[in-house]
């Protein structure tokens, strides 16, 4: 009736996307780093953070197989690339250093999922041929 009544707006849920990636990635980390050490471990956490918000900025594309597909040869891609780079220790923060390498590992990942969605047909999905 009035203007200066706010509006009630619907909440929407809270989206926990945050803490669930910290708790799956905690135990990795500790087990990484026990294994071999913890520069290890941060790169190990950092390409699977940067993985997992990748699935989770792309949700909708995970009925189609090709999607999958693309995820599980970007982390082929990094096992080698885990077991060859090692970190310089120093007095630098891993973190100052390997945080662009971390973006800029996210932003070619969602280019490879974007060019991925643009080269498959539309259709390709694994509920579209259970239906057929």
């Amino acid at each position: 009736m009035f203007d200066d009544e706010p509006q009630v707006k619907e909440r929407e849920p809270v989206d926990y996307t945050g803490p669930k990636v910290v708790a799956i990635l905690a135990p990795v980390f500790f087990l990484v780093a026990y294994l071999s050490d913890k520069d290890t471990g941060l790169t190990v956490c950092l390409v699977l953070g940067a993985v997992i918000l990748a699935i989770k900025l792309r949700w909708k594309l995970r009925k189609h197989v090709w999607f999958w597909a693309i995820i599980v040869f970007i982390l082929a891609l990094h096992l080698p690339l885990i077991s060859i780079i090692r970190w310089k220790h120093g007095n630098i923060p891993t973190l100052a250093f390997s945080l662009p390498i971390g973006i800029v590992d996210f932003l070619l990942i969602m280019g490879a999922i974007g060019f991925a969605e643009k080269f498959f047909p539309k259709g390709s999905s694994a509920d579209d041929e259970e239906e057929e």
